[in-house]
């Protein structure tokens, strides 16, 4: 494998982060100045409307939508590019439509479906969610509680699901709920399609949580859906939902590489200009440890990023690749990030600076969409298995 980008990946990688530069950055004070004030860090209708205008006018919309769907098709590197570079600043902005749920779709819906839910899905029409953990179920789906009912032609659904991100302002939402108790997760789990202000279905109040984040729980109360919204194959959803992890998972590396990235060329620039004791922070050895360290462990990040994103283009599946790759590459950002707080020393813990909230988030990521703990164990009980 040549770990080279292609000449279109870089110019692509080069225009979003152009994009970044001049649009986003510019927006990070007043998302900072919401999330001090205890607000979402989130952009206004107002601000993200010229940005979904500018990134259609340059083409970075429906980046990995096939082309009969009207997207530019293009691969898993070519997302990872783009991951990375959105992640250099703390504005919250996706080019739409945002990923993981779509290739969930596309692996799943059929004819009407397709119709309903993925065309205008591709072309950005519509905000999805997906409800998969559960108050007793985080980091283990197959423990799931929600039940999925067969009622002539309709499911009813009953169940509680939690942290749930775009609960509130989604169209629809995949739901994932156990349709044959007596099989769980080998055959028993199946994806539904539940639209929005269906009735039996209550969003409760955002729940605030670590980077000016928001999620919901959301209730089924014998939610009532037609047998049509069956997403796959019945006791199938989790064969799907695990690709729509996957693809979420290495998009999450990406974003990582892009944190520690931007956190390591402020603690250059700093280092540079602060004075300490009459010396430049960058003559310090501990300082410039600090940034060799975070130059290498970035390198290693990219690179295992790339190699997975390879084997998903070649048709490989990258599952373990995948879970290696989170471990390392969140872990790297924030540690990456803590080195870069302690560089600017008080400055750093200010809520005016995006130091902060790239820590938050790096934190975050260790533990959504399956806990380092959980993917370590999954790596070491495939290799033990090999071997044994």
């Amino acid at each position: 494998m040549d770990m080279e980008l292609a000449d279109e990946h870089r110019m692509l990688g080069d225009l979003v982060e152009k994009f970044v530069q001049n649009e986003l950055m510019p927006l990070e004070s007043a998302v900072l100045a919401r999330e001090a004030q205890g607000e979402a860090a989130a952009l206004t209708a107002e601000e993200q409307s010229p940005l979904l205008e500018k990134c259609r006018e340059l083409g970075l919309w429906g980046l990995d939508v096939p082309e009969a769907y009207g997207g530019a098709d293009l691969g898993a590197i070519a997302k990872t590019v783009v991951s990375e570079e959105l992640a250099r600043t703390i504005v919250p902005f996706t080019f739409p439509p945002d990923s993981p749920n779509l290739h969930m779709l596309m692996a799943t819906v059929n004819d009407d479906q397709r119709e309903r839910y993925l065309e205008p899905y591709a072309r950005g029409e519509t905000i999805s969610a997906i409800a998969i953990s559960e108050p007793g179920a985080g980091s283990d789906p197959a423990n799931m509680s929600t039940k999925a009912e067969r009622k002539g032609d309709e499911w009813v659904l009953n169940g509680r699901k939690a942290w749930i991100s775009r609960a509130a302002e989604a169209d629809f939402t995949i739901v994932m709920a156990v349709s044959d108790p007596g099989k769980g997760a080998r055959g028993g789990i199946s994806a539904f399609l539940v639209d929005r202000d269906t009735p039996g279905v209550t969003v409760g109040p955002p729940e605030p949580i670590l980077g000016g984040a928001r999620t919901h729980e959301v209730i089924f109360d014998d939610c009532r859906i037609p047998a049509g919204n069956l997403l796959g194959e019945e006791g199938n959803g989790f064969g799907p939902m695990q690709l729509r992890l996957t693809v979420r998972r290495l998009e999450m590396c990406a974003w990582s590489v892009g944190i520690a990235r931007r956190a390591l060329d402020m603690m250059i620039r700093h280092a540079n200009e602060r004075v300490t004791f009459g010396e430049k922070l960058s003559n310090r050895q501990s300082i410039q440890w600090w940034i060799a360290d975070a130059a290498t462990d970035i390198h290693a990040a990219r690179l295992m990023v790339r190699d997975a994103a390879w084997k998903v283009e070649q048709g490989r599946d990258v599952r373990h690749e995948a879970s290696m790759t989170k471990v390392f590459a969140t872990e790297m950002a924030q540690r990456v990030t803590d080195q870069a707080i302690q560089a600017f020393g008080a400055m750093g813990l200010t809520k005016a600076m995006p130091l902060q909230a790239m820590y938050q988030k790096a934190r975050m990521m260790r533990i959504v969409e399956g806990a380092s703990e959980i993917h370590r164990w999954v790596v070491a009980r495939s290799l033990i298995r090999e071997i044994s």
